[in-house]
């Protein structure tokens, strides 16, 4: 072949790629294909439920005994014996000291010989008046020899009936000698040992006895909350816990439990000026005497119970600037809304809702940093946490395909939970 066709044939081949080239590529006015809209973010939801739901109200307050008695010396004398173990269960009457009794002894000895002299000279008075009697009728005695012998008389039964007094106290001061308990509890350390001298009125007891069962807790509320509980029964909101009595359980100093539950006996009448509280008394047995007088406890305390009750979890309840609580409800359409919430009080992890919510109404609990007011969200329902195995992931929670994110992201959503989202 020559070297002009050789020629000709390249510069066809150039053209036709040429050609070949402009007509793949696109022309100016030929509009790009829209890209696809990314799927809905997915949230756990809980529909919410209304249930009966017993209010309780943990007051703190302190243990105190049912009786308590300080034993006192009634006469001076010395300690003879202490006839009681310190710390142990006495009984009412039962002898705790014995005073030296001679000095006693002796003055009921000599007032029991003044009351039979006493008795001897009245009965001498009653015959003489006697005689004095039937002698004036015949005129052989003069009246007024007659008036001397019977107010003689009656001056000795006068001596008699003073003597027999001097008797009795002397025996009541021997007795006295005989410290006893004047009621049945558990009695505290001595004050004294044999051979003390003590005496009358002292302003130092020998010993304290109390009661400790049954036990008293008394525990404070503050007025508000009483009134508060008041209206709630008269409008029907709460009704009273079976036998119309508010019963109590008591939590320790150590978070148990302690296993007896009592029942609320006493509230004051009288709100102190400077706490604004009003004190309540529980009793409670104590058969083992596992609460002590002054122990710290907690009184859980039975309020009534609520029909009807809106109870949500507390992760499910935002704030916003003003610090007013807010929830986000998803609608049946899918889009979300933001309410405002009346709440009541919490129970152990959950908020009491007054307002703002009712039954079927679906709010999220989980993925709320994923969610915005007026956005449509895919809804999960939610299920409550429980025991899984390490690194398996939470209950209810989305799966992982809708949920993967850089772990920066995800530390920026967790610190921005709980805030309610601007709409």
């Amino acid at each position: 072949m020559s070297r002009h066709h050789l020629l000709f044939a390249y510069a066809s081949l150039a053209v036709a790629a040429v050609l070949m080239v402009a007509g793949c590529s696109p022309s100016p006015s030929a509009a790009p294909a829209p890209a696809a809209a990314p799927p809905a973010p997915q949230v756990a939801v809980l529909t919410v439920q209304a249930r009966p739901v017993p209010l309780k109200t943990i007051l703190p307050g302190r243990t105190a005994p049912t009786l308590i008695a300080e034993v006192r010396p009634q006469v001076t004398g010395l300690v003879q014996t202490r006839n009681f173990r310190e710390g142990a269960e006495v009984k009412a009457g039962e002898m705790l000291y014995r005073l030296d009794p001679a000095t006693y002894q002796a003055a009921y000895d000599s007032a029991k010989a003044a009351l039979a002299r006493s008795e001897a000279a009245r009965a001498t008075a009653r015959l003489k008046a006697a005689r004095s009697k039937e002698l004036v009728a015949l005129k052989f005695v003069s009246q007024q020899d007659y008036d001397e012998a019977a107010a003689a008389l009656q001056q000795a039964e006068a001596d008699v009936t003073a003597a027999g007094a001097a008797v009795e106290t002397a025996q009541i001061n021997l007795g006295y000698t005989k410290v006893t308990a004047p009621i049945s509890g558990r009695i505290g350390k001595s004050s004294v040992t044999a051979g003390a001298l003590v005496t009358a009125n002292q302003p130092t007891s020998l010993a304290t006895i109390q009661q400790l069962n049954p036990i008293f807790v008394d525990v404070t509320q503050s007025s508000g909350d009483v009134l508060r509980l008041k209206r709630a029964l008269a409008k029907g909101e709460l009704k009273k816990t079976p036998a119309n009595a508010a019963r109590v359980s008591l939590m320790l100093e150590d978070g148990s439990k302690y296993s007896l539950e009592g029942s609320l006996q006493f509230s004051d009448v009288t709100v102190d000026q400077s706490t604004g509280a009003i004190t309540l008394r529980a009793l409670f047995p104590n058969p083992q005497g596992d609460l002590l007088p002054g122990m710290y406890v907690r009184a859980v305390v039975e309020e009534g119970v609520r029909d009807d009750a809106i109870v949500i979890p507390q992760q499910a309840v935002m704030r916003d600037n003003k610090g007013d609580p807010l929830a986000l409800v998803v609608g049946p359409d899918g889009k979300v809304e933001q309410r405002k919430l009346q709440t009541a009080r919490t129970l152990g992890s959950d908020w009491l809702i007054d307002a703002g919510l009712k039954p079927g109404d679906r709010i999220i609990v989980e993925g709320l940093q994923r969610a915005r007011p007026g956005s449509t969200v895919q809804a999960v329902e939610f299920t409550p946490p429980t025991t899984a195995a390490p690194n398996a992931p939470p209950a209810g929670s989305a799966p992982a395909a809708a949920t993967q994110a850089p772990e920066k992201s995800s530390q920026q959503d967790s610190k921005g939970a709980g805030k309610a989202p601007q709409s």
